[in-house]
């Protein structure tokens, strides 16, 4: 017989497992926002905030589209151009990989970029935001 303990250990194994592991596997990548910059500034990126409207609101990457995790459904994702990348981002890196996993366990198939470090990040290297 599980004890409540270990079954409550073994779901928190799986939901973060799911959320932080799977999210990293098959068609998902961590990309530094140094490529996302190159990406954008070729005109080959999609970008999607997954942070909430008010921090949207407060700071964003030019053009990122915001789809707040709170009500984040994959049919809102808009179609990606031929040649472009799909990249997630937030404050810090967490919650895009929730995204991601979300994105990934409804059965999206391209590919998912998750930009490292999240906004936080983009401001650290210097780059701009509106």
């Amino acid at each position: 017989m599980i004890r409540y303990f270990d079954r409550k250990k073994i779901m928190m194994t799986r939901l973060f497992g799911a959320v932080f592991g799977g999210a990293q596997a098959g068609n998902v990548k961590m990309v530094s926002p140094a490529d996302v910059r190159q990406w954008i500034d070729a005109g080959q990126a999609v970008v999607i905030d997954v942070r909430e409207v008010n921090e949207h609101a407060a700071e964003r990457i030019k053009g990122a589209i915001n789809l707040p995790l709170s009500t984040f459904e994959v049919s809102q994702l808009p179609a990606i151009p031929e040649g472009a990348k799909l990249v997630f981002h937030c404050r810090s890196g967490q919650r895009c990989g929730m995204a991601a996993a979300k994105a990934v366990g409804a059965g999206y198939s391209g590919e998912i970029n998750r930009m490292e470090g999240g906004i936080m990040a983009w401001r650290g290297m210097g780059y701009p935001v509106e």
